[in-house]
């Protein structure tokens, strides 16, 4: 995985409109990049819905949020729209970016053994290096804990 000092990697990634957003959107302020399993389960929604209702608390931190799954375009926008969400979800569909990072693993859920992203968030400073990383992501408290961290 990677580790806390070192720059996040570059990427280009669609967002739920179709638009590209690239490693180089995150520069110029700080940006929390989480990672998701999927779009539309019960966990996955409260994050989301935890992000959209204290986005002006990351807007006043000059603090940018992106999610990020393996989910497709269509599911991004039709998750974003259903939820009025008001930051972009960005598509790892080959989950390049998500390997890379260390985040797409071998998990178990109810016996059976797949891969997929493990929920992590990461904090990056306004160059793009990564300044925190949330392994154990609790979704109740981890926007207080981002507060936190942002705040110094």
């Amino acid at each position: 995985m990677i580790q806390i000092g070192e720059k996040f990697p570059e990427f280009e990634l669609k967002n739920q409109n179709g638009e590209i957003v690239s490693s180089n959107d995150l520069k110029g302020s700080k940006s929390v990049v989480y990672f998701y399993p999927r779009d539309n389960t019960p966990t996955c929604t409260t994050e989301a819905c935890d992000f959209r209702d204290n986005l002006e608390l990351f807007n006043d931190l000059n603090t940018k949020v992106y999610g990020i799954s393996g989910d497709s375009e269509k599911k991004h926008s039709n998750f974003s729209n259903k939820h009025n969400l008001n930051f972009d979800l960005l598509v790892d569909e080959d989950y390049k970016l998500s390997d890379e990072l260390g985040v797409y693993q071998l998990k178990k859920s109810f016996g059976k053994e797949s891969m997929g992203i493990v929920r992590t968030t990461f904090v990056l400073d306004e160059e793009g290096t990564v300044i925190h990383i949330i392994e154990k992501v609790k979704v109740k408290t981890q926007i207080e804990e981002l507060k936190n961290i942002i705040k110094g």
